[in-house]
């Protein structure tokens, strides 16, 4: 524990080398993130701002006072709110990012950085919420967005062929820009929310026509009053900006529920039934893994247990043999068959 004495150095530090730097750390840390990532992060960041007490703008957080036993905090608090493990885990990656610029600004020691190093992520696997859309659903949502010939409908239509072609998440469908898309090759330049990686992708044919026709009516969309603001972004939104991802969600939800597709269907289960659909069609693992731009295959894996689940209810609806022990159940008041 630090003495009163030392408290008061390291916070005289702090805000001496921010005012001479002209930056803090979560400033630093942030800048470096691709725009998209960079909202969930400031998130996580303010939840761990507040399971430590602390009020204010993140940047005026005196963040080289952070030890290994307010990380342990943070991390065991999370724990008992049942947060799950990816959570818990982003959050802990958001915080020592910070701690990492805060010791290239001179704020903390090597010592204290390895200190902090040291808290284990938390181990646990949790299935994708959600579920994969059906091949009828997804035609019927097409069949949908094909029949509205406003700017916003070929919008959506290319934003849910493109998610559907390639799998991409929410925070990298927005993110792309105009020059992110090759028309002689094809090809998308994505690049990630998630350890700010790029990866190019293939969009086929449906999701290639979709993005040029979109591209010829880009600027309709903005109203007569307002402007084309955001020149590089390929999806804007009806004020001329970027689209943001909570209207992504808010369109995907317009038209599957016109559609009449049952459930809360959300962005995350395009990216779903894109996994689920290639491991069926192809059962390689390793290539669905770069095609998501997953660092580790054991998080594609996951999307081999929706599959089993799928063929499991499959097997409960269809197979007489599912039915006659069901039967057989009932009439016997649940003895074994």
């Amino acid at each position: 524990m630090m003495t009163e004495e030392q408290l008061q150095q390291k916070l005289q530090q702090y805000y001496h080398i921010i005012k001479t730097q002209q930056t803090d750390p979560v400033t630093l840390y942030l800048q470096g993130l691709v725009l998209s990532g960079r909202q969930s992060i400031r998130s996580q960041l303010k939840v761990a701002a507040a399971i430590l007490k602390f009020e204010g703008e993140l940047e005026q957080m005196p963040w080289n006072i952070i030890e290994y036993q307010h990380l342990s905090t943070i991390r065991n608090t999370l724990q008992e709110q049942k947060k799950a493990a990816n959570t818990i885990n982003l959050n802990l990656s958001a915080i020592k990012g910070v701690m990492k610029a805060c010791f290239n600004l001179g704020l903390i020691s090597a010592d204290q950085l390895m200190r902090l190093n040291d808290i284990k992520r938390v181990r646990g696997k949790r299935l994708p919420s959600g579920r994969s859309l059906s091949t009828q659903e997804i035609k019927k949502l097409y069949r949908a967005c094909i029949q509205d010939n406003s700017p916003a409908g070929k919008r959506d239509y290319a934003i849910i062929a493109v998610m559907l072609a390639t799998g991409i998440r929410r925070s990298e469908v927005i993110a792309i820009d105009v020059d992110d898309y090759n028309t002689r090759s094809g090809l998308l330049n994505i690049q990630s929310g998630k350890g700010n990686k790029q990866r190019l992708l293939p969009v086929g044919k449906k999701a290639t026509q979709a993005i040029l026709n979109w591209l010829k009516i880009r600027e309709d969309l903005p109203s007569k009053k307002a402007q084309v603001i955001d020149r590089s972004a390929l999806f804007l939104s009806e004020r001329g900006n970027r689209i943001s991802t909570r209207n992504v969600q808010a369109r995907i939800r317009y038209w599957t529920s016109r559609q009449g597709i049952p459930g809360n269907i959300h962005p995350h289960m395009l990216r779903h039934s894109f996994a689920s659909h290639m491991l069926e069609s192809s059962g390689d693992l390793r290539a669905v893994q770069e095609l998501l731009g997953h660092a580790d295959i054991s998080t594609t894996q996951i999307y081999t247990h929706l599959n089993f689940q799928h063929l499991a209810d499959v097997y409960d609806k269809a197979h007489p043999r599912a039915h006659a022990k069901s039967k057989i159940s009932n009439d016997s008041g649940g003895a074994n068959d």
